[in-house]
């Protein structure tokens, strides 16, 4: 789903200080003067309001600019804001190095309205480490690469260890197919009145959201390109299995209870009460479900998204606006190197967290494999102060899943979507050939206006 509605990045969860990930700003002309000091003007300074967080980036500006005296930060408030995003970048008043969803780097690397950093990466050996698929993300199809990623998120499955422990089945081990969903639901629906075995949205563009993730978790997509347009590509056998196995695990199994019409909230809530056996969500649910709705981290496990063919993410990162001189690119690195995108901060910002009794220890965000990797992990297992270990299944699983983004205009297309998920999952005779054909046109409709 669009985490801009839903829920915080993983990242503003886990890591004190990397939930102040920083974007440098400037104007349109670069008069930089040859070996002079660069200014760059960042966002990503907490308000006022936030004192501690504010108090944590401007030192880490003063430490930054004691390092490289030739660099200076002049930081502003705030993130990338969709609402004005696109007038600043007509007006030439775009960050220098600014903030993306990873929705937004393909259309601006084929607008060409960002800088190609490819000649300089090889300055900063630490970005060899990143995930080659989330550098992907960052990168045009000629392979140049206009921007680097700072956190990330994907879906898989979260559980109830503690249900799967009376149902009788493994909490180490949660299902790895949609047909193992199915059979576990069952088990765990059997404990009793108001156990739900497995859960699902279906309103305020979560239904959407989860038909994606669950097509795409069995090789389907939601819409494709051809040539220069977009097409829904949904109506056809992975469309129509993803939602037959819902109709069924509602209807046929009753495993899915009678109350429907779920979104964001409600399954983290049934989680919490202990009634919920599955449902499919990511990392930065974990502490919303323990935090907000008062469950316990040892009651929850996370798994790879069943069926495992790829998995819906996102996530967040930076991006070098066109026409950036040598100087300027450089140092845009360099800050995100030391603010950003930085192994060695890891266990300095883990021990910030869980002093500030922030939870540390969920899977997400990871960005990094390699010897980068594994300083995350020994920070991990030093400060961890939730069970780790529980999200285990989740770690191993998912690294062999390919991550897949959200369709264009995801909300609109999510709107129709939600229709389908409503119908199936409220109405035993619901016609899926009829929903999936009627969705298509609309969803085509949408997907016109897509650039």
């Amino acid at each position: 789903m669009d985490r801009r509605t839903f829920g915080k990045s993983a990242a503003a969860l886990l890591i004190a200080g990397s939930a102040l990930l920083t974007a440098a700003c400037g104007t349109d002309e670069d008069k930089t003067a040859a070996g002079g000091p660069v200014t760059l003007v960042v966002n990503g300074l907490p308000p006022s309001t936030d004192a501690v967080n504010r108090a944590n980036f401007e030192a880490d500006v003063k430490a930054f600019e004691a390092k490289y005296p030739n660099i200076k930060i002049s930081a502003k408030e705030g993130f990338m804001d969709p609402q004005t995003f696109s007038t600043k970048l007509a007006g030439g008043q775009l960050e220098d190095v600014f903030y993306v969803y990873f929705t937004d780097p393909q259309a601006l690397i084929a607008k060409k309205q960002v800088s190609d950093i490819s000649s300089y990466l090889g300055d900063f050996p630490v970005i060899k480490d990143v995930k080659p698929s989330l550098m992907k993300v960052f990168s045009g199809p000629d392979g140049k690469v206009y921007g680097l990623p700072s956190a990330n998120y994907s879906l898989g499955l979260v559980y109830s260890r503690t249900l799967f422990t009376k149902a009788g089945l493994d909490p180490n081990s949660p299902p790895k197919t949609w047909e193992e969903v199915r059979e576990y639901a069952k088990k765990i629906a059997a404990l009793g009145t108001g156990y739900v075995g497995y859960g699902d949205y279906s309103k305020s563009n979560t239904g959407g959201w989860h038909f994606t993730a669950e097509t795409y978790s069995v090789g389907g997509d939601i819409a494709v390109k051809d040539g220069d347009t977009w097409k829904a590509a949904f109506n056809n056998d992975k469309g129509k299995q993803v939602l037959q196995q819902l109709k069924d695990m509602r209807w046929t199994d009753n495993t899915m209870g009678q109350r429907q019409l779920l979104e964001w909230a409600d399954l983290l809530q049934m989680m919490a009460g202990g009634k919920l056996g599955m449902y499919v969500g990511s990392g930065d649910n974990l502490p919303a479900i323990v935090n907000q709705f008062k469950g316990k981290y040892e009651d929850l496990g996370l798994g790879a998204i069943p069926g495992g063919q790829a998995t819906l993410g996102g996530g967040d990162g930076y991006m070098f606006k066109a026409g950036l001189s040598a100087e300027k690119i450089k140092a845009g690195l360099t800050w995100l190197t030391f603010k950003s995108v930085n192994p060695d901060r890891i266990d300095a910002d883990n021990a910030k967290a869980a002093a500030a009794k922030q939870p540390v220890g969920a899977p997400e965000p990871n960005i990094w494999t390699g010897a980068s990797e594994q300083k995350l992990i020994d920070a991990t297992k030093k400060h961890a102060n939730i069970p780790s270990e529980n999200f285990a299944p989740f770690v191993t699983g998912s690294a062999s899943i390919q991550l897949k983004l959200e369709p264009p205009l995801a909300q609109q297309v999510y709107a129709v979507l939600d229709t389908v998920m409503q119908k199936v999952l409220t109405d035993k005779n619901a016609d899926i050939d009829a929903l999936l054909a009627a969705a298509e046109k609309q969803v085509n409709q949408v997907l016109a206006a897509a650039k």
